[in-house]
């Protein structure tokens, strides 16, 4: 057993996202919960700049963990099963004239997951295919103008891109990675980035199936 924290890497964190999906292409909730946790511990360990997003997120992935453990967590052992349960159910909020009733369902919760590992996607995959010295601000900025952008008020919107002005460079953000030298990170990501494309295509798909990507 090595420390822990020498232990942590990107690569890791990617790759277990593999997990997530069962032969037959369910998302499995516990799976990308824990993958998610470990992004999280990525964004953390790049500073504050983050933690508009990375407390979201912990957020919500308090809200799902508290599903899987409430007496219906069997209806939340993959994305699939959580769809057709809380669906089924009337428990998610189609209609968006009126204020939301279920805030916390799982779908609402998981969607805001869905669209914040877009942006994560989107940015890593800028800085794998982006010259050495392309401007990270920018890649992030562009990601979040595509992603997340749409779904915060003006004000954030303003906080996050001033905040995006002080990131690191490009070669700081690979060797954050952990996985080697600026060039190992880079072979690393067009290795790995496709195991959360995956999750995000089979999810964008269910959720697009049954109408709920615009929840309110």
């Amino acid at each position: 057993m090595g420390d822990p924290e020498s232990d942590f890497n990107l690569k890791v964190i990617l790759v277990s996202f593999k997990q997530c999906l069962t032969e037959d292409g369910q998302v499995l909730l516990d799976h990308y919960i824990t993958s998610w946790k470990g992004l999280v511990r990525f964004l953390n360990s790049l500073g504050a700049i983050f933690s508009f997003i990375s407390k979201d997120v912990v957020s919500k992935l308090q809200i799902m963990e508290g599903l899987r453990n409430s007496p219906q967590g069997e209806h939340y052992t993959s994305l699939q099963s959580m769809v057709a349960y809380e669906v089924g159910n009337k428990l998610v909020d189609i209609d968006r004239r009126s204020r939301p009733r279920y805030p916390n369902s799982g779908c609402r919760t998981v969607l805001r997951l869905h669209r914040a590992l877009r942006w994560l996607q989107l940015f890593l995959e800028g800085l794998r295919t982006s010259p050495e010295d392309a401007s990270t601000s920018t890649l992030c900025s562009d990601a979040y103008n595509t992603t997340l952008a749409a779904y915060h008020s003006w004000i954030i919107r303003q906080a996050v891109t001033v905040a995006f002005c002080t990131l690191p460079t490009r070669k700081v953000f690979l060797e954050a990675m952990n996985v080697g030298s600026s060039e190992q990170a880079v072979e690393m990501l067009g290795e790995a980035l496709p195991f959360i494309e995956n999750v995000y295509d089979i999810s964008q798909k269910l959720y697009a199936e049954h109408s709920l990507l615009d929840l309110p």
